[in-house]
């Protein structure tokens, strides 16, 4: 059928453009049941057309017309677009149509920028990736509060209260212009114009700095959802310079709070995020941070330190902003006690070190003069969980005075791990640590306990279970993560049920133990089960069932991303 549509669109374009070559709209090439002249003349008029540059308009030749699957059925990140180059002061301008399934916000469009055309190029490094949902993520650089949309004034205006019932409901068959503008200021805006079905239009804009001089390279992204890309084009970027923005806030953290009388360096490692009007932000230069008051450094007891920031986003000096954090000065540390233990004591280990969970822990530090005070987990070091034999290992405290170096110790409960997924120090990235593969026959289950450590910083940075054949491991049923997300041919047709509090999920992966259970049913379906207690003792779960798979060809492996996983069952 697809083809049947092109050949007519093919033909109609070509009688629209030949009066008007200069003009035209990018044509694919395809095989066409015709006379063979007209085959050839389609053929020239491509061929011609990617060499010109009409002015200021370069049009760039569509290699990929359609992305992803028209059944939905393209998982996160299986298909993409072309790769579009976007020079500095240069405006990429794609058109495509946008087709979603509607099972979720997030399968739609999805764009990725980055600083070389696809992750097996030299010098590859994601910028970020926005998706039509309003929602990413990315580098240093990426921030979210500059991630805007109008869908909620647009969903009102249909009198429909659920933004995202609306969205979900209008973007199958969406008209999509997107501009990148690579500015030579040092950075891209994005603007992404959606005209739905029902002829209201939504727009999503984002920017962020990237390089002002190196190219970027542009990609779109299927997740349950196809694009069928129409044109592109580069012009002149739109943004020769940008407008200064003024300073409205400043926030600092890494400070030290306790420093003993004579020690002198009250700024330490603290870093100053100034946020300007327009919502952008940076880390400030510490030489460009004004103390207001030095404190008083000689005195026991707690001082102020007040700082300000006078410089607008362009460098200029403008009005201050102004904060402040409060520094506790103590006598000499002689000797330090744990008066109060940790409340979680018991670590699943491997071969990897392990940070302690310090939840309800005391120190007491007892002063030069004999005074003795609780002194502030932040001025303390605390060494990690090492791997060793299972037992009672003690973990290390230590405080750095200004004329020695004195600790203490606390112990914890170790048990030994059969097998490990990821990396301690969570530097371990999407689709790169994987346990053993196990085969599923009909009618058995795989039974994983394990206790999960993570950077708690996403969702998704937690266990999830690939379910594929076992005669070839690139056909997946389904990949399931732990947070009620998933992709793949059987995952639309599972049944999901879980109790999350998702204002509460993301802070408690870490150090919760999770028995996850994969059944093949035997009946052609399979079910996952995760069964999940905090670090706290709350008892969550997340299960999907009734997954379509051939239980006679079925395999299971666990797979983490910025998380670690001991195995101990």
């Amino acid at each position: 059928m697809r083809k049947a549509r092109l050949i007519l669109l093919s033909i109609g374009t070509l009688f629209y453009i030949v009066p008007q070559l200069t003009g035209c709209s990018d044509i694919e090439q395809f095989s066409i049941d015709a006379p063979e002249d007209l085959q050839q003349k389609i053929d020239s008029i491509a061929r011609e057309k990617a060499k010109k540059n009409t002015g200021d308009t370069t049009y760039v030749t569509i290699t990929t017309a359609v992305a992803g699957a028209e059944d939905y059925s393209t998982g996160w990140d299986k298909a993409l677009s072309q790769w579009f180059k976007v020079p500095s002061n240069r405006l990429l301008h794609v058109d495509f149509i946008n087709h979603g399934s509607e099972a979720n916000n997030w399968n739609n469009w999805n764009l990725r920028l980055a600083t070389a055309p696809g992750g097996d190029a030299e010098g590859y490094s994601e910028l970020f990736v926005i998706r039509s949902d309003a929602y990413g993520w990315g580098n240093a650089d990426f921030n979210m509060a500059m991630l805007r949309n109008n869908y909620g004034e647009v969903a009102t205006a249909h009198g429909v209260g659920d933004m995202w019932e609306y969205f979900r409901s209008v973007m199958e068959g969406a008209v999509v212009s997107m501009e990148i503008d690579h500015s030579k200021t040092g950075n891209v805006y994005v603007t992404v114009t959606q005209t739905v079905p029902d002829g209201s239009i939504l727009v999503e804009t984002y920017e962020q700095p990237v390089s002002a001089t190196a190219d970027i390279y542009a990609a779109l992204v299927c997740d349950a959802s196809w694009f069928e890309v129409k044109n592109a084009y580069t012009v002149t970027s739109k943004v020769q310079s940008v407008d200064d923005q003024a300073a409205v806030s400043i926030s600092v953290s890494g400070y030290p709070n306790t420093l003993e009388v004579g020690q002198t360096d009250f700024w330490g490692n603290a870093t100053a995020t100034v946020t300007f009007a327009d919502g952008s932000f940076i880390t400030a230069d510490t030489a460009d941070i004004t103390f207001q008051v030095i404190p008083d450094l000689n005195t026991v007891g707690e001082t102020t330190v007040l700082f300000s920031y006078s410089k607008t986003k362009l460098g200029n000096y403008g009005t201050p902003v102004a904060g402040y954090y409060k520094l506790n000065i103590v006598n000499p540390v002689k000797s330090l006690t744990v008066t109060r233990v940790p409340s979680f004591d018991t670590y699943y280990i491997f071969n990897q070190p392990i940070a302690p969970n310090l939840a309800g822990i005391e120190v007491t530090a007892t002063y030069a003069d004999d005074t003795q005070g609780v002194i502030d987990n932040g001025a303390l070091r605390f060494d990690s969980v090492f791997a060793t034999a299972s037992g009672t290992a003690q973990v290390k405290v230590y405080y750095e005075g200004v004329n020695a170096t004195v600790s203490t110790s606390f112990d914890v409960n170790v048990v030994k791990g059969v097998a490990e997924v990821g990396a301690s120090n969570y530097t371990n990235g999407w689709w790169t640590t994987f346990s053993d593969n196990c085969n599923l026959a009909p009618g058995e289950s795989k039974v994983f306990r394990m206790m999960v450590y993570s950077d708690n910083l996403e969702n998704w940075h937690s266990p999830c279970v690939i379910l594929r054949k076992s005669s070839d491991i690139l056909q997946e049923y389904m990949v399931a993560r732990m947070d009620n997300f998933g992709w793949g041919g059987s995952y639309d047709a599972s049944v999901k049920d879980s109790d999350w509090n998702w204002d509460a999920f993301r802070g408690n992966i870490c150090y919760s133990t999770v028995t996850l259970t994969v059944t093949n049913a035997g009946d052609g379906t399979a079910d996952i089960k995760y069964d999940v207690v905090y670090a706290n003792g709350e008892v969550h779960h997340q299960y999907y069932t009734g997954i379509p798979v051939d239980s006679a060809d079925l395999q299971t492996a666990i797979v983490t991303e910025e998380s670690y996983l001991v195995i101990y069952e």
